[in-house]
């Protein structure tokens, strides 16, 4: 993630009242180091006790102070928008490698379980960011911008393997991208629980496969 979406909510520098004498780019250092931390802690913490948990429990994973959570995340809606970028880019960061250590349907099921498995680690956040909070407004589009060339390449890959029927795209309109991602989560939604049905099963591709050649 870019350094502003990262810092989202990081206090401006003159706010800050860092100490006296200490190197600006030590103290830049420190603050990305810091809201890595949370963004991390936070992650953990929202899949095992949901958004709504407190502060300190995050805080203390990461290993600073409740201050400084607020001091860079004012609002924990803030805090979850950062949460969700950051799994986002990571599910979209993931692609490349995948292309080039998979054969294209495997490639394609391994990324598909990474995008599940983003829906389905966060307790409340379906709620949380269906509540109307303005911070959450651009995060639909950052979905799409940020997955939908990796899915796209993937798709490709796949098709032109043969592997996936051809009418399944993520090119072309925004419409073609929010269809063909949800088509690809259908693919892989029966392996996800009433609260994770069974974790050991795998994403398929065999609803969405290319008939076999005659």
């Amino acid at each position: 993630m870019s350094e502003n979406k990262t810092l989202a909510g990081v206090s401006s520098p003159g706010s800050a009242k860092p100490g006296v004498g200490e190197p600006v780019p030590r103290r830049r250092a420190d603050a990305r180091r810091n809201v890595d931390a949370l963004i991390e802690a936070a992650r953990t913490v929202f899949a095992t006790s949901g958004v709504d948990a407190p502060a300190k429990e995050i805080t203390d994973l990461a290993g600073v102070g409740v201050g400084t959570l607020y001091r860079h995340f004012p609002q924990r809606s803030d805090l979850v928008k950062a949460v969700v970028e950051s799994g986002i880019d990571a599910v979209a960061d993931a692609g490349p490698a995948l292309i080039a250590g998979h054969e294209p349907a495997e490639a394609l099921i391994k990324w598909i379980h990474r995008f599940t498995e983003l829906l389905a680690t966060k307790r409340g956040l379906a709620s949380a960011l269906h509540s109307g909070d303005p911070a959450f407004e651009g995060l639909p589009g950052y979905f799409l911008q940020r997955l939908g060339p990796t899915l796209a390449v993937l798709l490709d890959a796949a098709v032109a393997d043969g592997a996936v029927r051809d009418d399944i795209s993520a090119r072309g309109s925004p419409a073609r991208h929010h269809s063909a991602v949800p088509a690809c989560t259908r693919a892989s939604a029966r392996t996800q629980p009433a609260h994770r049905r069974r974790p050991s099963r795998r994403p398929t591709l065999r609803r969405y496969a290319a008939a076999p050649a005659r």
